[in-house]
């Protein structure tokens, strides 16, 4: 068993969608098409716009899979249907090819597409308000002077009327969006803690996915300022939870460095856990590409975000279910299916192989109050690829096609409860639950291979 944490940014998270990072820009209408500045078509602009689309993971959520880059077409399931991300390649007749910057900006910060409809809010511009006006010309001369055109329609959300309707969107917005305003350094003393704040509350819109929403679906904050909601962990988005990014000792990032933080976004694994779900796509088209200073400063300013939790408890390691795995006990709920399954990566004291199988014991997944990511992890299995500075690719098998629910749920318990870990309990009508809506499938055999039954 490979268990793994999601220390997720995009992770397809927002308003209606819960869990998409994707700005779903609408169809061109016929007075959209007017001039672009002139110095769009500077290479060093276009190079500036190019790290910043990736800083911001666009291209994960605007390519289907075997489809075009920035094409559109990925696939958003919301709680009134299916919405689907669209083509924000130059193309001027499917694409953005003919908006103007103004069009552009105010589509990004403000949500709102050229015929004045608002965007869903899958498109996370509560966040991307704060972006500055270089960096919003610099995205522009990107992806109008620097992304091969696709001629791709976009697709039609799957939402029956009266639901599909925009204008209940717009008042949505007007409530919970801010207005389009500079980011504000100045509450920031020091240079790269403000950086850094920049890029997570903007940017990165790393609250989108790792910050809790009210039942109106907006974000409880959208920055520090707003009080210890902020990044304290999100639901559920597409069968993996995000992880709290504070100072929680348990369930948070209180036990991990600044360097920690920095080989976590670069390569996606540290000592303490190894990313995964929509994360992988994180460390995988973005965060590995970006500066060694820029990565620095958003790990340093999330090491300022105490916990949100006082009365959370620092993990402390316990030899217990160790000593009996080794000793050939394994009569604890859930301990023989660990040993038959799990034990030659994450070894028998839960603390796994450092860069390659993460550690179970202390593993911030396995402390909180949802499973769901245990659950799925072990269902469905998960990939590591492999980085610039972490070439090597690590697989978690899929599990469900042959553990039932309820040794999935003893499975789950055991690590949540073993080696000093306080996570709650599942049952297998919770596991049956999840199977409902994650693939479970078994894996392909060799060639003249039969499966026994």
């Amino acid at each position: 068993m490979r268990m793994t944490m999601n220390i997720s940014k995009r992770v397809r998270s927002a308003a209606w969608a819960l869990g998409a990072c994707a700005a779903l820009f609408g169809p061109l209408t016929a007075d959209a098409a007017q001039s672009s500045p002139d110095n769009t078509g500077d290479a060093a602009l276009i190079a500036h716009g190019e790290y910043l689309a990736r800083a911001g993971d666009c291209i994960a959520c605007h390519s289907a899979p075997s489809g075009k880059p920035f094409a559109g077409g990925l696939k958003f399931d919301t709680p009134i249907g299916a919405i689907y991300s669209t083509n924000i390649t130059p193309d001027r007749s499917t694409g953005i090819g003919s908006w103007t910057f103004a069009q552009f900006d105010r589509a990004v910060r403000e949500g709102v597409r050229p015929n004045g409809d608002t965007l869903y809010p899958a498109m996370p511009y509560p966040s991307y308000a704060r972006l500055s006006d270089d960096d919003m010309h610099a995205l522009y001369a990107y992806f109008t002077h620097g992304v091969a055109p696709v001629a791709q329609n976009n697709r039609p959300v799957d939402i029956v009327w009266p639901l599909s309707m925009r204008w209940p969107l717009g008042i949505w917005r007007h409530l919970f969006a801010p207005n389009p305003q500079a980011f504000d350094a100045a509450h920031y003393s020091d240079p790269v803690l403000a950086r850094g704040a920049y890029l997570v509350q903007g940017l990165g819109h790393c609250g989108a996915c790792h910050t809790p929403r009210s039942v109106t679906m907006q974000e409880l904050a959208l920055d520090d300022l707003d009080g210890p909601s902020y990044l304290s962990g999100g639901a559920p988005i597409d069968g993996w939870v995000p992880s709290s990014l504070r100072g929680n000792p348990r369930t948070g990032v209180g036990a991990w460095s600044e360097a920690d933080l920095v080989q976590f976004l670069k390569t996606g694994r540290t000592a303490h856990a190894a990313a995964f779900g929509g994360m992988t796509d994180v460390v995988q088209h973005s965060a590995q590409y970006m500066s060694d200073a820029d990565v620095t400063a958003m790990a340093r300013y999330i090491k300022t975000l105490p916990s949100s939790d006082p009365a959370e408890k620092p993990y402390v390691y316990d030899d217990t279910a160790a000593h009996a795995l080794r000793t050939g006990d394994a009569s604890a709920p859930g301990a023989a299916v660990y040993r038959d399954n799990c034990t030659s990566c994450h070894r028998s004291d839960g603390r796994g192989y450092t860069g390659v199988f993460p550690a179970l014991g202390g593993n911030p997944v396995l402390q909180g109050k949802d499973a769901t990511s245990v659950i799925h992890v072990l269902l469905s299995g998960s990939a590591l690829q492999g980085t610039k500075t972490a070439p090597s690719t690590f697989t978690m098998p899929a599990f469900g096609w042959r553990l039932s629910d309820a040794e999935v749920a003893d499975v789950t318990n055991f690590v949540r409860t073993s080696w000093g870990n306080t996570g709650s309990t599942v049952t297998a009508s919770d596991v049956a639950k999840v199977r409902k809506t994650v693939p479970v499938a078994a894996p392909e055999l060799p060639p003249g291979a039969i499966r026994s039954h």
